[in-house]
């Protein structure tokens, strides 16, 4: 996803009158734009999607702080529905067997039979992944591993 998609599913957002989309993009564009400011250039693909990223996070958190103190049932299902939309945003995550298969190609190209070696394990693995994995599972996988 780039810059400019963000800005035409605003105004597509605009247009079908959708406020939760329309509410949430435009959160990412906010991201997107302090990006290019900060870095004084535009923005990369993979930095809007790393926006993406975060507004989800960000909105994930909220939403569960909005359940586990019982706010109401309409902010939380905005929330719900907001989490979803930057959901089908993102990238496919890579996960399962295709995930075990490229940690499984990462030991056996780089020769890694350590424990110790599980950090440099993890980075080769989510960088071929593009970053589009639960790193929290690919470092349960590489444990099992490495010996």
């Amino acid at each position: 996803m780039d810059r400019e998609s963000i800005v035409s599913e605003i105004t597509a957002a605009m247009r079908a009158h959708d406020k939760p989309r329309l509410s949430i993009l435009r959160q990412v564009k906010n991201e997107v734009d302090i990006k290019e400011k900060d870095a004084k250039r535009e923005v990369t693909d993979e930095e809007v999607v790393a926006a993406l990223k975060r507004v989800l996070k960000q909105t994930g958190e909220t939403l569960e702080g909005s359940i586990k103190v019982g706010t109401s049932e309409e902010r939380t299902a905005l929330l719900t529905e907001q989490v979803a939309i930057l959901e089908g945003y993102l990238p496919t995550q890579v996960t399962g067997d295709a995930l075990v298969a490229i940690v499984e190609r990462v030991i056996a190209e780089g020769g890694f039979t350590e424990k110790r070696d599980m950090g440099r394990v993890i980075a080769a693995a989510a960088a071929e992944c593009g970053g589009n994995c639960d790193k929290a599972e690919l470092a349960r996988i590489a444990g099992s591993k490495l010996g």
